[in-house]
């Protein structure tokens, strides 16, 4: 339980920032593709929806599992307190809040890797949806 004590922070952080490095470099990638892709060269809007809607899959799961690894390490936080506690027998309320403080920084920090990530995913799915209309109004004529 010490090891976990020790690096519950950097690991839970870690996975999230690794997660928030991902989301964010495949957002930028989509950002110029999309702002750079001529739609008219589609023949088929198969291929151009498979083009246009590449990697959104991964930024989109960032954005719902963020939350998730922050509530992990905030309940394993919970958990380390609540048995330092027990088996430590001072029942000092500084000493709990202080525990589940610093436990629930991790499920701040999964919101903070998640908002972003699902403000991202909703922007490039919505640039999507307008270059597939605009493929459908120049392949309608």
């Amino acid at each position: 339980m010490d090891w976990l004590k020790l690096y519950l922070d950097d690991l839970v952080f870690g996975v999230l920032g690794a997660m928030s490095f991902v989301a964010l470099a495949y957002a930028i990638e989509r950002w110029f593709y999309l702002r750079g892709i001529d739609v008219t060269e589609y023949a088929d809007p198969h291929n151009l929806g498979v083009d246009l809607t590449r990697h959104l899959t991964v930024i989109a799961t960032v954005g719902a599992n963020a939350p998730y690894v922050g509530l992990l390490g905030t309940v394993l936080g919970i958990l380390i307190t609540f048995h330092d506690l027990g088996t430590g027998g001072d029942l000092a309320a500084r000493q709990i809040m202080l525990g589940l403080a610093m436990a629930l920084k991790a499920t701040a920090g999964g919101l903070l890797v998640a908002i972003p990530a699902m403000i991202a995913y909703n922007g490039l799915l919505r640039r999507v949806d307008v270059l597939q209309a605009r493929w459908q109004g120049a392949n309608a004529a």
